[in-house]
């Protein structure tokens, strides 16, 4: 298992938009991928399930991934919550 801690950069939060994205590529790999804050931890393979941590700008999250491809989902996963830094 692997896990990374990220800080959410996205100026209005993780909505929906973000949040679609987000889980359609963590579709993508056959690792199991969690993310938590705080003590809540939920599936990141559910729209609903990440719209309902409200996750906020400068929030700090963790993302862990259990699998054959763990490692690629995380930097992928990474890459895309940093993408979001100038976009709403």
């Amino acid at each position: 298992m692997l896990t990374q801690t990220i800080t959410v950069v996205n100026p209005t939060g993780i909505h929906a938009r973000p949040a679609a994205l987000l889980v359609n590529q963590a579709k993508k790999f056959t690792s199991e991928i969690t993310i938590s804050k705080d003590d809540k931890t939920v599936p990141m393979k559910s729209v609903i399930n990440l719209l309902g941590m409200g996750l906020e700008c400068n929030d700090v999250v963790t993302i862990s991934a259990n699998g054959a491809d763990e490692q690629e989902a995380i930097q992928s996963l990474k890459d895309l919550f940093q993408s979001f830094a100038a976009h709403d």
